[in-house]
């Protein structure tokens, strides 16, 4: 590390102003700083009351997020070795090469290691397309604003990769993830002034441009399913919507699959679990607001349970209970790390429990009413971006009324 070390401190020179690669120190400024800390130091009395900085946070953030990218390598594996079991093939030949014992590891669909490793193959390229993508967009927006490459991409660019199924085309994520961090972000300013959610905006590009890729059933499964007709690879909350019995009673005891994250989805949506454990980081280090995730399960709990009372002969998706919305398609992710955005989320601490509480009720409508579109959460959280501003204007403005009557009185 110390010969890279001395190797950057060569190249520094040429980055700084008056060397001939002067235009791109900011390029080279965040390589340098993602490889080591910054070198440079506060020397007078500063302000700051605690030591978490931006990278910092954006660091905790992704660290939170492990649990869920753990669960996303080996649910991604697992569920292409089911298919595979069943009489898929696998996609490519690295990967029929992997599955028939390559590096000497023997096929073992019931080996955790081995599931994650097969899964890797699928989430490793993903994020690498979307950092390539985002990472380019936000160099060049750095150069030529003159400013630091902030950390705010690294949230983005982790989140990405949990919010795509495994088998969509890798130059599709880079393409829109570098239209998305432009119109979402770069656009108005960069990091801390986007209204939008990056990562949601991506998503929502991805879905209505290429809706064959982001929907349907083979999706969900890294394996080819031609010529096979015994294996459904379709998400529950897509089975929710053809259910005409009772949804609960025909799932039986998958709630629990679906708990843990043992069910097809988005590689990084289907455990609520590893969501909830990363829920526990943000809460305890105060970077992740309760008041918001509390809003968005209480708004789910009223929505779904006027929904379940009002009923419906026609739309199934009427029956889903609150304990089923919770687990079912990304609303952990999103409760936990997207509506939680400390930018595009309401920023009062009143205003958070209104804007969770909108995103819970709307991800229920969205899911219920309109049941053509089964997953909600990610237009839920969009809707609300935009109303966050809103919510904060009244909420200010209330507190300023009562601050002039207690005056007054």
């Amino acid at each position: 590390m110390k010969a890279l070390r001395d190797q950057l401190d060569k190249l520094e020179p040429h980055f700084h102003e008056g060397g001939k690669l002067h235009r791109w120190y900011y390029a080279w400024d965040a390589i340098d700083t993602i490889l080591y800390s910054d070198g440079s130091t506060t020397r007078s009395g500063s302000h700051v009351r605690d030591g978490l900085d931006m990278k910092r946070m954006m660091l905790t953030v992704v660290a939170a997020m492990l649990p869920v990218q753990l669960m996303a390598l080996y649910n991604t594996g697992l569920q292409a070795f089911l298919a595979i079991e069943a009489g898929a093939q696998p996609l490519n030949n690295l990967q029929t090469m992997f599955y028939s014992g390559w590096l000497g590891l023997p096929f073992d669909s019931g080996s955790i290691l081995f599931c994650m490793i097969y899964g890797a193959l699928y989430f490793v390229p993903v994020m690498v397309a979307g950092l390539i993508g985002g990472g380019t967009v936000e160099m060049i927006f750095a150069t030529v604003r003159r400013h630091e490459v902030n950390e705010g991409f690294l949230v983005t660019s982790a989140l990405i990769p949990l919010i795509l199924p495994p088998i969509i085309p890798l130059w599709m994520v880079a393409l829109l993830t570098a239209i998305g961090i432009t119109l979402s972000k770069e656009i108005f300013g960069g990091t801390g002034m986007n209204f939008l959610n990056p990562a949601l905006t991506i998503r929502a590009m991805l879905f209505f441009a290429y809706p064959a890729f982001m929907s349907g059933v083979t999706p969900w499964i890294a394996a080819d399913f031609e010529g096979v007709d015994n294996f459904t690879g379709a998400t529950l909350l897509l089975q929710a919507t053809e259910i005409g019995a009772g949804i609960g009673e025909t799932f039986g005891d998958t709630w629990w699959d679906a708990f843990f994250g043992f069910v097809p989805g988005s590689m990084g949506e289907t455990s609520a679990l590893a969501c909830l454990l990363g829920a526990a980081v943000l809460i305890g280090t105060k970077i992740g607001s309760w008041r918001t995730m509390l809003g968005v399960t209480v708004g789910t709990f009223i929505g779904a349970t006027l929904l379940n009372l009002i009923g419906s002969e026609t739309n199934p998706m009427f029956e889903l209970s609150f304990m089923w919305h919770i687990v079912l398609g990304g609303w952990a992710l999103g409760m936990v790390f997207m509506a939680t955005d400390p930018v595009s989320s309401a920023f009062t601490q009143r205003g958070k429990y209104f804007y969770g509480l909108g995103i819970g009720l709307m991800v229920v409508l969205i899911r219920v009413v309109n049941p053509a579109y089964p997953e909600g959460m990610m237009l839920a959280i969009l809707f609300m971006n935009m109303f966050a501003p809103l919510i904060d204007h009244f909420v200010v403005k209330a507190n300023i009324r009562r601050r002039k009557a207690r005056y007054a009185a």
